[in-house]
């Protein structure tokens, strides 16, 4: 009796902790919050909440609220890709019309931010992460895009990454990636992920006080469009699937979704929904980890 009781309670103990180590929220399943739309990106979660995602061919920015659902925020974007929010709550974008780094204000008007390197245009910048300082971080892949002149071209020799101090001054700080995507950072502010798409490779780096990166050091054997970051450190890639890594670099969750997703952030009040782009359709899933401030 002593021996069968003793092996309950290890059997009881186990699934606590497999509950409670589990990311997905027990009996969760990914549900389809929007669709209709021609591509999804960039979603960003604002102070209260809410997730703001574009539909770019369309030039569409729309806000998702938990309760309300989804409404149109504004239809015009500049083309806005991927998008984070800035310390003072305004909407951050990486609007590639004219290769430029807007913000929105209050009144959902758009403000030039940043739109050259050394006197020449950026490719093409397409997903961004906000450090806790202010500086911003930005990839600058080139996509040709339809809505461009003819004859259009890449006006930087290299698809880089840069570095926006919240001064204004701009550094490129990567140049060796076949094609950067994208960038999520810690929120202490001293930890930076960035996928190389094409090489199906994401590379960390620490970040220094002057905004500058060292000591690259190859953390995942995936490309990524998007990525976002939880609680417990945990790093979020969209590439085909939702693929989770921990912080030491182990895969610990592969999450099917219906479209192939293109971005990720978390939502919500308690900011433990996780949302997701993915072509024509935007997915969320309730999750046990909530996404950092």
């Amino acid at each position: 009796m002593k021996l069968i009781n003793t092996l309950l309670l290890l059997l009881v103990t186990v699934a606590i902790v497999g509950q409670e180590s589990s990311i997905i929220a027990e009996n969760a399943k990914v549900i389809q919050a929007g669709t209709g739309y021609a591509f999804t990106e960039g979603p960003a979660v604002s102070p209260d909440g809410k997730v703001f995602f574009t539909d770019q061919p369309n030039d569409r920015i729309y806000a998702w609220d938990e309760i309300r659902g989804i409404e149109l925020w504004s239809d015009s974007t500049g083309r806005s890709n991927g998008m984070y929010f800035n310390t003072d709550s305004q909407l951050v974008a990486c609007a590639d019309l004219y290769n430029q780094l807007v913000y929105f204000d209050r009144d959902k008007k758009k403000h030039l931010l940043f739109e050259n390197y050394e006197d020449r245009y950026l490719n093409g910048p397409n997903d961004l992460w906000i450090a806790p300082n202010g500086d911003i971080y930005f990839t600058d892949p080139y996509y040709h895009r339809d809505y461009w002149k003819e004859g259009h071209a890449p006006a930087q020799d290299v698809r880089g990454v840069y570095h926006l101090s919240h001064e204004g001054v701009a550094s490129r700080v990567i140049d060796d990636y076949k094609q950067p995507n994208g960038i999520i950072g810690t929120p202490d502010g001293k930890i930076l992920y960035v996928a190389d798409i094409n090489d199906r490779k994401i590379w960390k780096y620490g970040i220094q006080p002057d905004g500058a990166l060292s000591g690259k050091t190859f953390f995942a054997p995936e490309g990524s469009d998007g990525m976002t970051i939880d609680d417990r450190g945990n790093i979020y890639l969209t590439m085909g699937k939702v693929w989770v890594y921990s912080p030491d670099g182990e895969m610990i969750q592969e999450i099917e979704i219906p479209e192939s997703p293109s971005n990720v952030c978390f939502g919500g009040k308690d900011r433990d929904i996780l949302f997701i782009t993915a072509r024509t359709s935007v997915y969320i899933l309730k999750m046990n980890v909530k996404g950092v401030q």
